[in-house]
């Protein structure tokens, strides 16, 4: 019997190792009338979910003025937009304040990834 267990342990393991990861979010801090969030949703937003990084941090959008989500605990308050924070099961483990372009953005989201043990492949 203990056997069938251990054999269907290291199965699921196999199977479900998703299950076993954190939760990996990426969380956008908006607000209406924001150029720089709109300069990310016509560079980035299209592609982000098809992206390596988009399906190990898939995104989460609120508006900054709202009451923070109860599942959400953020390390500082936000203050400005975009603000990107990265939450492993809805703590914050990583942020980019703002959004200067794209190479910025994939650079430091990939480090702040990196340093949450996940590991992207990139093409370059």
């Amino acid at each position: 019997m203990r056997h069938l267990i251990l054999r269907l342990l290291a199965i699921t393991l196999l199977v479900f190792p998703v299950a076993l990861r954190a939760e990996m979010t990426l969380l956008m801090a908006e607000e209406d009338g924001c150029m720089w969030c709109a300069r990310w949703d016509s560079e980035i937003s299209e592609i982000y979910p098809k992206t390596p990084e988009g399906n190990a941090a898939p995104l989460r959008r609120v508006d900054i003025h709202a009451a923070m989500p109860d599942d959400i605990t953020l390390e500082r308050p936000l203050y400005y937009t975009p603000t990107f924070v990265l939450l492993d099961n809805g703590r914050e483990v990583g942020r980019i304040e703002g959004y200067p372009g794209e190479d910025f953005f994939w650079g430091v989201l990939g480090v702040l990834l990196r340093d949450a043990g996940i590991l992207i492949e990139t093409s370059g």
